[in-house]
């Protein structure tokens, strides 16, 4: 489990552990993450699924301290990887988004059983800075850039994102039983927009599967558990199926998130009307005393957007992920024979970014303090991260940036966020939360 205060105890089941900067800073909430991306199923991969790839690492060992890295060498350093990951990205994209996908999530695998390969990967890409440690909702987490759920489907991996840089992961999406998802291919890649297009359709082992191998989790690093809908349950018991999973699996998270944003589960989305949502939200509250937080997709009106944040904050909600993948196709680069081409699903990365921060930005000013906001969707440089931050974030996820940027993406947000805060004569990132900083170059 991800350390807690003394004032929470730590899930059964599963290794408490201890990350390096000392605890500095507290606040009110937790994480949660984007659905976008792939994951374990069942089905058999066939079609012409154009492009996508990369993997990740733990938490043990140390990391690098930016005040004491060496600023010249740590470029040239960082050039020469930046180049090697464009070369592999190159050769990778070659072969169908799912496919990389698997291939990559069997190493991750493999790689989790060495402590020495991970400890040695923590010490390239972690950025282990006190002004980025924040305590949310009794949780600890060491920075605050965390893997969006999508990637992780089946907890294979928990051990390894630490080691690539992240402050924490969520797994998921997970449903109360198996199920195979939607047909492939299902996964794109749209370089030229820096996104992704999925309809995976919450693919997963099922929620008794993904405990078994929580219980094997080594890493400190806290995992959030992201929970959604079965395709087969009808939405008029849709409570009744969230209630079984977070009965399940909520003694292994260190929060979970309520998916009721996915586009590619028939129904699911009309879940984020407060009524629906409202008895989802109590019967999973019945079962886990978890942090809890609500991802709501881009799509919204702004007055349904109102409509949950005021649901939110009325029944105790320790938060909202905001945003999950749109289903716009506006302003993509490709013709749109070839956005017709692809067929359904939701788009993540570049093109979700402004309307990600406009619900973020509108969600911060309508709850104010009253919910902790995890800021998804489209976040491909340091100062796009400092502004979700300054909107009211005080989480961030990405998955669609570890696909084109590589783990020196996450490093580089870290460093990023740090200077920022120290730039600005502040000790903790969370002294920059909802007050719209400017980012200070040079």
């Amino acid at each position: 489990m991800g350390q807690r205060d003394t004032t929470s105890a730590p899930a059964a089941g599963t290794p408490s552990g201890a990350d390096t900067p000392p605890d500095t800073t507290t606040q009110n909430g937790t994480d949660a993450g984007t659905d976008t991306g792939t994951g374990t199923g069942t089905a058999t991969e066939t079609g012409t699924d154009t492009r996508t790839g990369t993997g990740t690492a733990t938490e043990t060992g140390t990391g690098t301290d930016p005040r004491t890295d060496a600023p010249a060498s740590r470029s040239a350093v960082r050039r020469v990887r930046g180049v090697a990951y464009r070369a592999a990205l190159r050769a990778m994209f070659r072969l169908r988004p799912e496919r990389i996908h698997h291939l990559m999530t069997g190493a991750l695998e493999r790689l989790s059983a060495s402590p020495q390969a991970l400890a040695a990967l923590r010490s390239v890409f972690a950025v282990d800075d006190p002004a980025l440690v924040q305590t949310v909702a009794g949780v600890r987490f060491p920075r605050p850039l965390g893997l969006a759920a999508g990637f992780d489907k089946d907890a294979r991996c928990v051990d390894v994102w630490g080691a690539f840089g992240f402050g924490y992961a969520e797994i998921g999406t997970i449903t109360s039983l198996p199920q195979p998802g939607n047909p492939v291919p299902r996964l794109f890649r749209l370089p030229e927009d820096g996104a992704l297009l999925n309809r995976m359709g919450f693919n997963n082992d099922g929620a008794r599967s993904a405990v078994d191998r929580l219980l094997l989790r080594r890493t400190a690093v806290p995992v959030g558990v992201n929970i959604g809908k079965s395709k087969l349950t009808d939405p008029a018991v849709a409570a009744a199926d969230y209630h079984h999973s977070a009965r399940i699996l909520g003694e292994f998270a260190d929060y979970l998130v309520i998916n009721v944003s996915s586009p590619n589960t028939p129904g699911l989305r009309d879940l984020q009307a407060v009524e629906s949502l409202r008895g989802i939200i109590d019967a999973v509250r019945e079962v886990s005393p978890r942090p809890l937080f609500v991802k709501i997709a881009p799509d919204l009106s702004d007055e349904d957007v109102d409509a949950v944040t005021d649901l939110a904050v009325e029944l105790g909600v320790t938060g909202i992920v905001a945003t999950n993948t749109t289903v716009s196709r506006e302003g993509l680069s490709a013709s749109p024979g070839e956005i017709a081409a692809l067929g359904a699903g939701g788009i993540s990365g570049r093109p979700v970014a402004a309307r990600a921060l406009e619900v973020l930005r509108r969600i911060h000013r309508r709850a104010g303090s009253s919910l902790v906001l995890v800021g998804v969707g489209g976040i491909e440089t340091p100062r796009q991260a400092w502004e979700r931050i300054g909107a009211g974030a005080t989480l961030l996820q990405g998955y669609t940036g570890l696909i084109y940027g590589g783990p020196d993406w996450i490093r580089d947000i870290h460093l990023g966020i740090a200077d920022q805060v120290r730039r600005h004569g502040l000790t903790s990132v969370s002294e920059a939360v909802g007050r719209e900083l400017p980012w200070i170059d040079d």
